[in-house]
């Protein structure tokens, strides 16, 4: 994409990145996320981030894989993760008279944790490994979406959860906004956000995004486990 002007060219990243494990929370390239930092760990996180020229935080998941035992194992920091996760740079600050932070992050690039670092000031760090994935930072173009079969399967699943969507609005969108707004918004679990991050391309990121709101449609009217959203 064209970079936006406060962010870091790719050979700029951050060698050492913070992250902010958040459960059911995705941050895609190009998109936006709102947060409300209450967490005195994630306060002081926030507060370093705005420190650095880059002002990023990564975006993680828990895998909700812990028990007892591994949480209690020697040098763990906190919650186990998935590996890969979404870098994003700090593009609108506010502090609330009660003492919370809101921010917005726009995601730039997705990385792997090559390594997780000692604890800085109660908040986890890593060093990021963005190597494969130059593209998210890239203008490059992308195939065509089943726009079609997409928007069928939304609109099953806004009617099966009587979402009253703004459908001029959705119709309007480009394909990769939609896609991503989807993606990021939609209550999909820990495990079906993480394949909608791990999908490499636009096209296939719309397929994984189209089949889960089908099966979502599917499961909720005969009853079944996607009643969960």
């Amino acid at each position: 994409m064209a970079r936006a002007p406060f962010s870091p060219p790719y050979e700029d990243l951050p060698a050492v990145l913070p992250i902010f494990p958040l459960a059911g929370v995705l941050l895609l390239p190009r998109g936006t996320l709102p947060l409300n930092i209450f967490e005195a760990r994630y306060l002081a996180m926030t507060a370093d981030a705005l420190k650095a020229e880059d002002r990023m935080i990564g975006m993680v998941q828990p895998t909700g894989a812990d028990d007892a035992e591994t949480a209690a194992a020697p040098g763990r920091t906190g919650p186990e993760v998935y590996p890969m996760g979404c870098a994003g740079r700090i593009v609108s600050f506010a502090e609330t008279g009660d003492g919370r932070h809101l921010i917005t992050l726009r995601g730039i690039i997705r990385f792997r944790i090559a390594e997780e670092l000692p604890l800085r000031r109660g908040y986890r760090r890593v060093r990021p490994d963005f190597g494969r994935f130059r593209q998210d930072m890239e203008d490059t173009p992308y195939g065509p979406i089943d726009r079609e079969r997409l928007m069928a399967a939304l609109g099953n699943y806004f009617k099966i959860h009587n979402i009253d969507p703004n459908w001029s609005a959705i119709r309007d969108m480009g394909d990769r906004r939609l896609v991503i707004s989807l993606a990021m918004g939609c209550p999909f679990d820990a495990s079906e956000k993480q394949a909608l991050l791990e999908a490499d391309g636009l096209p296939r990121r719309a397929e994984i995004l189209t089949t889960l709101l089908e099966m979502s449609g599917t499961a909720d009217s005969t009853g079944g486990e996607a009643t969960r959203h």
